[in-house]
């Protein structure tokens, strides 16, 4: 099996659900309360880990009560976080999550420590990335370490999986040097300063390639996903099922695809797999305790 390292944001989540989103100065009464751990490069990591992957997770926490309960629930649950780095200069990445009853939430992130996770230590993590397959980041850290992870990947001729969210404009440079480019609707306008209800989903997708990314995944939620390169296209339907929080869908989804492939699986079976996950995970409240198992995914293929 091929290696995987995740480098990205930790956070610790607060999430409330609530009848509807207050208004400006509104007070509302919540529903319910969960703390759990979240951050989008913790999420892909973890699903990455319990959905097959051979995984190490690199990412930035706080020596405060939040960094440490985290660090002890990574290495519960057996991820190797032996390079994370741990500062004292800033509390840990924090996240309030509110979730309606339709499903859909609003976050609000304070990265604190997430932001200290920049180019120097990268480059002392060198070896890490050496010795792996693949590389999968997202956007919740520095843009400028996410340029040096990049070009370290692409020095030691690694897979590159970048997921761009929260959505962020990527310049020439680092967009040349993406294999996989994971994007949602708006993530792809973003980047490509294109509508899709102007020009489509199938043209957006041909614009990032011409771009320079060499593969592209578009996730359109209830519609499924579809894929796109110089060679091959695929569109994967969505599974029906009741969505009780889509937080960490895309999360699940990213994390779940990195799994395959780095055990070699196809693009329409990975593909498949990762919406699946996902669907799964749209079913529980809260980021990480929502993300399935491998068994859990293949039992629910199994019956869809």
């Amino acid at each position: 099996m091929s290696k995987t390292v995740v480098i990205g944001s930790s956070n610790t989540d607060l999430i409330a659900t609530v009848k509807h989103f207050p208004a400006a100065g509104e007070t509302i009464v919540g529903k319910s309360f969960l703390q759990v751990m979240g951050g989008k490069g913790a999420n892909q990591a973890v699903a990455a880990h319990k959905l097959g992957g051979d995984v190490k997770f690199i990412t930035c926490l706080g020596t405060d009560a939040n960094g440490q309960n985290t660090l002890k629930y990574f290495r519960d649950t057996g991820l190797d976080v032996s390079s994370a780095l741990l500062v004292e200069e800033a509390p840990s990445g924090t996240a309030i999550i509110l979730v309606d009853e339709n499903g859909e939430n609003c976050i609000t992130i304070t990265p604190g420590a997430n932001n200290l996770l920049l180019p120097d230590y990268i480059d002392k993590i060198e070896d890490d990335i050496a010795a792996c397959d693949m590389v999968l980041i997202q956007m919740e850290i520095p843009y400028d370490t996410i340029k040096t992870v990049c070009k370290l990947a692409c020095k030691q001729q690694k897979t590159i999986m970048l997921n761009d969210a929260p959505a962020c404009q990527l310049d020439e440079e680092l967009i040349k040097m993406i294999d996989i480019l994971v994007v949602n609707e708006t993530e792809a306008e973003t980047i490509s300063g294109e509508k899709i209800e102007e020009i489509g989903k199938e043209a957006i997708v041909d614009k990032l390639l011409e771009l320079g990314a060499k593969t592209v995944v578009l996730t359109l939620g209830k519609q499924g996903c579809l894929l796109k390169n110089h060679r091959e296209f695929y569109s994967i339907p969505a599974f029906c099922v009741k969505a009780l929080d889509t937080t960490a869908a895309g999360d699940t989804f990213c994390g779940a695809l990195a799994a395959r492939l780095t055990r070699g699986e196809g693009w329409e079976q990975a593909l498949k797999f990762a919406t699946a996950a996902s669907a799964i995970c749209v079913t529980r409240m809260g980021a990480q305790p929502s993300i399935p198992t491998e068994e859990e995914v293949n039992e629910f293929l199994c019956k869809n």
